[in-house]
């Protein structure tokens, strides 16, 4: 009952990961950049993202531009936007795989299949968190570097956004998942390694009696 219900709190986890992954990947608050200039009436936020960069005036006006060509962009944005991308498949993966093989589903069959099941989804959950976790890293690196340059001006300098922040927790929520998936199954099996089911037990000294018994027969 305890293990059901720790697979039930990794599932809710895994959940706020893969929404958090999906909302990370789409959302322009990966660079933010506020310039309030001389005049804060026309305070200008510029947001740069994966897959779009976004401007907004302080007038309540909101324009963004797509980033159509893929070879012009650097090599962290590249990457970021393919292993984002694999992060989100492999945690839905996950969360299919896991359904399957909780224990508080009905679903996947006899017990040894639904544990199997459960220790797929742990490794997809561990990889969505892995690939979530290369890309936050990397970008915040390029951020901070870009940042502390005496070289770049302060206009062109930015500061980690929303996103960032967002596809680091949802990188721990799979990992944390993926690891009370991984861990429970591995327990149930190496339980039932050390302590062999007793019915064998019972079995061979039943055999012995009744050998012992045959044996003062033919005395």
């Amino acid at each position: 009952m305890a293990s059901a219900s720790l697979q039930f709190f990794a599932f809710i986890l895994a959940l706020f990961g893969v929404f958090g992954d999906i909302a990370a990947t789409l959302l322009p608050h990966w660079k933010v950049n506020a310039d309030v200039g001389s005049n804060i009436i026309t305070a200008i936020t510029q947001m740069q993202g994966l897959w779009m960069d976004c401007t907004w005036y302080s007038t309540g006006m909101f324009s963004c531009t797509l980033k159509y060509s893929i070879l012009s962009l650097p090599v962290y944005i590249q990457t970021a936007r393919t292993t984002m991308v694999l992060s989100c498949i492999l945690s839905a993966f996950g969360i299919c795989i896991t359904t399957v093989g909780m224990k508080c589903t009905r679903l996947g069959g006899d017990t040894d299949s639904k544990n199997n099941a459960s220790f797929a989804g742990g490794i997809c959950f561990i990889l969505a968190g892995i690939f979530g976790l290369i890309p936050t890293c990397w970008y915040t690196r390029e951020i901070i570097s870009n940042f502390l340059d005496q070289t770049i001006p302060e206009s062109s300098k930015h500061e980690p956004g929303g996103a960032v922040y967002t596809g680091f927790i949802s990188a721990g929520f799979l990992l944390t998942a993926g690891v009370i998936f991984c861990s429970s199954c591995f327990k149930r099996q190496q339980a039932a390694w050390i302590y062999p089911p007793k019915q064998h037990h019972f079995q061979s000294t039943e055999q012995e009696s009744n050998a012992g018994y045959s044996l003062k027969d033919y005395v």
